[in-house]
């Protein structure tokens, strides 16, 4: 777009609203300006670090190399580098090593970079974006403390107030830009546990902001409220005809299954993804008073059986009887380990799952309340599970030396390191949706989906490990490049295809709306 290009002719070229192709522009790579003395890069440098994304990528026949990177391939087969290089073709990795050879090929500059697997969120509310933070001291529900915790809460609140206001528009622009905004964080693949099926229309758009965003996403089709126009669960037939014939796109589709709505409708709604050949999701939270319906599960009185296509979240306050059943059929489990501490869903269960043999993928769940970055998930894994198994260990001594400092008994679970905790939120994220064949890890003939990681940032150079890094020092700041089926997305730390500044005034057009509709007072510090 020129300079002098007037009002009238930038209105002509913004895509229009919800519901027409096109909404998304692309944009253009802005140059960095130079800055002057000690602190000034050399001309050279500069003109790396602004060099134009590969042409075309991601199609068919086009090919580049990222060079020159530490790569972290999440595959131990292919294994991780100090330096080296990740060939890609079209959509696909063609290499992973050192100093490969690939003439004709554009070059993407990873030197003093970490390249890795994206990031994988397995649970993520996008439609409740418009609500970020309005719930940061809220729990689940209502405790009768009188306290800020326990008004507003997230049953009266959000799930019983926002979420019966939305219309179609409102879904597509929340999705679409809690989308964009965790693709920009390296997050490129999702689960949207989307609980907003009022109407087909209503599920249409949030389908057609996830395709919109370009990133690889589950589309979630759980229930809405029970109006006159909802169709859940028998929508699903129309909806994998329509949106979902091929297997060999962007987006797929994932069954919601809440055993707390009634045997008369989780029945339906298993059976038929099980004739769909898709998975089944479902919240697991105790607190919520969902346990009983689980023992049935457990006990096979629930009229459902469970399976290696069971992905359910959260997972606390579920007896040793369901773990061991759950465990036994292959299921999965997706811990929400910020939200859970929070919100009082229960201690995150990681000490089971470890007890079990089982390992998590991780989710973001609710902006309401907190981050849904990668690095605050990895963060919160790790620190949670430390700080519970540290105890552990001192109290099998006591203050006084030299029983102050115990070797762990026999049975105490391992510490998490930041290798486990990255393997949650890429390899096991991938194979909890399905995608392991596709994304997760950094291996020839995968999907490219791709971060490239600025090592040489203020927050975490000189660089000294490379898995240390990624989990104990970097956020979203650092995601530099960002990569989706071989496409760049992102290119030097911006986001590209996407007109932020119109999108974010259409999220804040929603928000304005949805809390007049809701009757919630909108005021920037009641709420705190």
């Amino acid at each position: 777009m020129s300079s002098g290009q007037n009002e009238d002719e930038r209105r002509k070229n913004v895509a229009p609203r919800f519901g027409r192709r096109g909404f998304l522009k692309t944009s253009t790579v802005a140059t960095a300006a130079g800055g002057v003395g000690l602190v000034a890069a050399s001309p050279a440098t500069a003109q790396d670090r602004d060099q134009a994304p590969p042409r075309d990528s991601g199609t068919r026949g086009r090919r580049y190399v990222v060079r020159g990177g530490a790569v972290m391939s999440m595959d131990p087969k292919v294994g991780d580098f100090e330096v080296a290089d990740v060939l890609v073709e079209g959509k696909k990795i063609v290499a992973v090593g050192r100093d490969l050879r690939a003439s004709g090929a554009d070059v993407i500059d990873a030197r003093g970079r970490i390249v890795m697997p994206g990031f994988v969120d397995t649970h993520h509310h996008l439609f409740e974006t418009a609500e970020r933070a309005f719930l940061a001291n809220g729990l689940l529900l209502d405790d009768r403390s009188g306290s800020p915790s326990a008004n507003p809460n997230y049953g009266k609140h959000i799930l019983d107030g926002f979420r019966l206001v939305y219309r179609p528009q409102d879904v597509y622009i929340n999705d679409l830009f809690a989308g964009l905004s965790q693709l920009d964080a390296g997050v490129t693949t999702v689960l949207d546990v989307s609980q907003i099926h009022h109407s087909p229309e209503h599920t249409d758009a949030a389908i057609q902001a996830l395709i919109d965003t370009g990133r690889r996403a589950a589309f979630g089709y759980f229930e809405g409220d029970g109006r006159a126009t909802a169709r859940y669960p028998e929508d699903a037939r129309r909806i994998r005809d329509r949106w979902f014939s091929s297997d060999d796109q962007l987006v797929s589709m994932v069954m919601g299954g809440e055993l707390h709505l009634g045997r008369n409708v989780y029945t339906r709604s298993w059976a038929i993804a099980r004739e769909l050949d898709i998975k089944i999701a479902a919240h697991s939270v105790g607190s919520w008073g969902m346990l009983p319906v689980f023992e049935d599960l457990a006990q096979g009185t629930a009229g459902v059986r469970v399976g290696p296509d069971n992905l359910f979240f959260h997972m606390t306050g579920m007896s040793d009887r369901v773990w061991k059943r759950f465990r036994d059929s292959g299921a999965q489990v997706s811990l929400a380990f910020p939200i859970e501490m929070v919100m009082r869903h229960g201690t995150p269960p990681i000490l089971k799952m470890q007890e079990l043999g089982m390992e998590p993928s991780l989710s973001s769940d609710v902006e309401t309340t907190m981050a849904a970055d990668p690095f605050t998930l990895m963060r919160s894994a790790m620190i949670m599970q430390r700080m519970v198994v540290n105890q552990i260990v001192l109290d099998q001594g006591d203050p006084v030396p030299p029983n102050n400092w115990p070797t762990p008994a026999e049975g105490t679970p391992e510490l998490l390191t930041v290798r486990d905790v990255l393997r949650y939120g890429t390899v096991n994220g991938a194979k909890h949706l399905g995608l392991a064949g596709k994304t997760g890890t950094l291996t020839p003939g995968q999907e490219a989906d791709i971060v490239v990681l600025d090592a040489t940032a203020l927050n975490v150079a000189p660089l000294n490990s490379v898995p240390g890094a990624v989990v104990t020092l970097m956020d979203r700041t650092n995601v530099e490049t960002v990569i989706v089926a071989g496409k760049v997305r992102k290119w030097r730390g911006r986001l590209l295809d996407a007109d932020l500044g119109r999108l974010r005034r259409e999220l804040e057009a929603s928000r304005d709306y949805l809390f007049k509709a809701a009757g919630i007072r909108q005021d920037l510090f009641a709420y705190s």
